[in-house]
C-alpha cells in the first residue's frame, strides 16, 4: 500500500518538476492552519519546502509538533521547511539540505534569508533569497572569481536591500567592482542553480526513499 504524502511547495521548485521526482499531493506554500487540516486527512508523510512568511501568519510550531505526536513523519528543507526543521529537529522533525544545516549551525538566523517576493499571476520570483545569493558567492570564491573580502562586501550590499527588492540586478547595480570581473561574476551567478532548488530536490528524494 502506497504512502499518503502531502508536500507544500511553491517557488523553490515547480510542481510539474516535483511530480517527476515524487508522487505526492502537492499544495501551495504552507501557512498557519494548513498542517492542522492535513492531520485530519491522516497522511503518512508531510513535506514542507515553501511557506508563507509576511503576508499571512507562518505555519506554527505547535501544528508541526501535533503532527509529530500523531506519528506523522514531517520532513523539511529548502525554505520555510529548513527554518522549522532547524527549530524542531530535537522533537523529531527531519531536516534536509544545505539551508537547514545553515540554520542549525547558526550560519543564518533570520527568515529574511530565505524570503522572496513573487508575481502572483505568473507565480515566478521577482526577488532573490539572500541564502541563494550567499551560496553562489561562496562558489564564486572557490572558483577564484572573487576574493573572500569581495564576497563579504557583496553580501553586505545584498543584506541592506529590503527582501522584496533584492534582485541580482539591484544588487549588482550597487556593487562597485571592476567591469570585467563584475561581468564574469554575474554570468557565473546566473548560470548556477539556486541552493533552495537543489535542497527542494533533496527533500523530495529523501521522502521518496522512506521505507
Amino acid at each position: 500500500m502506497s504512502k499518503k504524502i502531502i508536500v507544500y511547495l511553491g517557488l523553490s521548485i515547480l510542481e510539474d518538476e516535483a511530480k517527476t521526482i515524487l508522487d505526492a499531493d502537492y499544495r501551495p506554500p504552507v501557512k498557519r492552519g494548513d498542517i492542522l487540516k492535513a492531520i485530519s486527512e491522516k497522511p503518512d508523510v508531510i513535506g514542507i519546502i515553501d511557506g508563507a512568511f509576511h503576508h499571512t501568519p507562518a505555519v506554527a510550531h505547535k501544528e508541526i509538533m501535533k503532527a509529530l505526536d500523531k506519528g506523522i513523519t514531517v520532513v523539511g528543507g529548502s525554505s520555510m521547511g529548513a527554518l522549522r526543521a532547524s527549530e524542531l529537529d530535537d522533537l523529531g522533525m527531519i531536516g534536509i539540505g544545505y539551508v537547514y544545516k545553515a540554520y542549525r549551525s547558526g550560519q543564518i538566523t533570520s527568515d529574511d534569508d530565505v524570503a522572496l517576493s513573487f508575481d502572483p499571476v505568473r507565480n515566478v520570483p521577482i526577488s532573490e533569497a539572500l541564502v541563494n545569493v550567499d551560496y553562489k558567492l561562496d562558489l564564486a570564491v572557490k572558483e577564484g572569481i572573487i576574493t573572500e573580502d569581495e564576497r563579504d562586501y557583496i553580501h553586505d550590499v545584498a543584506k541592506e536591500i529590503y527582501y522584496p527588492k533584492r534582485s541580482y540586478q539591484n544588487i549588482f547595480s550597487k556593487v562597485e567592482m571592476e567591469d570585467k570581473k563584475k561581468t564574469k561574476l554575474i554570468d557565473f551567478v546566473l548560470k548556477e542553480k539556486d541552493i533552495k532548488y537543489l535542497d527542494a530536490i533533496e527533500v523530495l528524494e529523501y521522502i521518496k526513499n522512506l521505507e
